[in-house]
């Protein structure tokens, strides 16, 4: 069997573990990539890119819709299978031939196949062809392996769509039937509401459930207003799917549907199942859980080995996003060569090395119509903290440039603040657009900045970050 060293080697080619290499190539050490299917991984292909591509065309539809001017020279509906052409140019059409040359350009040594632990520092790739080859870490194995859909037994049998299918699909449904009502869920009916189906959702909670409740209103209301059935309370008791390929749905309280595709939408589960955890003590199928510089750790918060093995992104389930992988990778990647070199770590919140906006500002944005964007904390989440917080809301069809964005416009904000530090540790904006607002609160709410300054961060008017000067006039000073 041939067997090759290199300083890294990384198990997973998306946005988290591409990251990663990166890095430590940047930082002089040699690398190694290992991925079974595309490199670029399910961002690229199946996730944030081909279903921002779906949604965006029936969003600035909407958008020109809701402007008199604009509305008048509108003359006609979705072009659904141009939209499907645009989606595809943005998954590369599923080849990933200009990742593959970015990873030859950076230096960094890509190996098909699947890739398993073999013992400590060691990685066995099996291609398709079934030829082994041997790997050995100088210094670290990453796993950056990422998350699948989570299809619970008793739905598989009907052949669902998951987050992967409904991204990649050829053709739109005339009937759509979702299951969850959470991001893939509310994004996915958005998508393929504005694309023509007639999409049934069935939830048990209400829509969005992590997010603030005046967003998952504001979203429901919107969806419904689309000719979208919103089923809150609902519970699936079977599907099946006949031999024409429709489905057919039974609730539990013994209402009938029927729907042409299906997409479960419950949650997610790790790609740990097939990558030799149990060569090192670990179970298959497990989330890994990682230390404050991403090493993982057992049950009882010892190393893994002497601490070569890394885990980032989802395989850690500290923050399901593709941003946030990526922002651990830069980190994971700089201790690596920091300790393969005897640099000093800076293990400290904060520090170069720790991924501690996991904890206290994520930032994400939900793309319905309105849109979500949220950073830190919610209200409830805050005070589960024991943090003693004051919460201010605001209308931001009162804001001047809101109300020039659109006719109509209708979005709320709220910022969460620590009382006790007088800082944000939490805001959260609905309405058309508002994903542009989100930085700037991500920044005040890392940066720990105090309100008595972010006075002196005067938005510009007519925009729609005025709302800035109006949460704190609503605080007042």
């Amino acid at each position: 069997m041939e067997s090759i060293a290199y300083d890294v080697i990384v198990i997973g080619a998306g946005p988290a573990g591409e990251n990663v290499a990166d890095r430590v190539t940047r930082g002089g050490l040699t690398v190694a990539v290992v991925e079974r299917k595309l490199v670029g991984g399910e961002c690229s292909y199946w996730a944030c890119m081909p279903t921002k591509a779906l949604l965006r065309s029936a969003t600035a539809l909407r958008a020109a819709r809701r402007l008199p001017g604009a509305r008048e020279a509108v003359t006609g509906d979705l072009d659904a299978a141009a939209v499907l052409r645009r989606r595809d140019s943005f998954a590369a059409h599923w080849t990933d031939d200009e990742q593959v040359s970015w990873l030859r350009s950076a230096g960094i040594a890509l190996h098909r196949g699947q890739g398993r632990i073999s013992s400590n520092r060691a990685v066995e790739v099996t291609g398709d062809d079934g030829v082994t080859t041997s790997l050995t870490a100088r210094h670290a194995v990453v796993i950056a392996t990422g998350s699948g859909a989570l299809v619970p037994d008793g739905l598989r049998a009907a052949a669902p769509w998951t987050s992967r299918e409904a991204a990649a699909a050829q053709e739109v449904p005339r009937r759509l039937a979702v299951i969850g009502g959470g991001v893939v869920a509310v994004e996915m009916a958005t998508a393929y509401a504005g694309l023509g189906s007639a999409v049934t959702m069935l939830t048990r909670d209400r829509l969005l459930p992590r997010a603030e409740p005046f967003a998952g209103e504001h979203v429901t209301k919107s969806l419904r207003e689309a000719g979208v059935s919103v089923r809150v309370g609902a519970e699936v008791a079977s599907v099946n799917r006949d031999d024409n390929r429709t489905v057919h749905l039974i609730l539990t309280d013994g209402e009938r549907l029927e729907a042409d595709e299906i997409l479960v939408a419950v949650g997610r589960t790790p790609n740990t199942q097939d990558i030799g955890l149990d060569r090192i003590g670990r179970k298959p199928g497990d989330w890994l859980t990682v230390d404050e510089t991403l090493r993982v750790v057992d049950e009882d918060g010892a190393l893994v080995g002497d601490g070569w093995l890394y885990a980032v992104g989802d395989v850690n389930r500290r923050a399901l996003l593709t941003h946030q992988g990526k922002y651990q990778a830069r980190a994971a990647g700089d201790v690596i060569v920091a300790r393969a070199k005897g640099a000093a770590v800076e293990d400290v919140p904060w520090g170069r090395h720790v991924a501690t906006a996991d904890e206290h500002a994520v930032p994400q944005v939900v793309f319905t119509d309105p849109e979500i964007a949220s950073v830190g904390l919610t209200a409830a989440a805050a005070e589960a903290a024991g943090i003693r917080t004051r919460v201010v809301d605001y209308d931001l069809a009162a804001v001047a440039g809101a109300a020039l964005h659109a006719d109509g416009y209708q979005g709320q904000a709220r910022m969460v603040v620590d009382e006790d530090r007088k800082v944000v540790v939490g805001c959260t904006f609905v309405g058309p657009d508002v994903a542009e607002l989100l930085h700037a609160a991500t920044i005040a709410v890392v940066g720990e900045v105090p309100l008595d300054r972010l006075w002196h961060a005067v938005p510009a008017y007519p925009t729609v970050s005025e709302v800035w000067l109006r949460l704190l006039e609503a605080y007042g000073r």
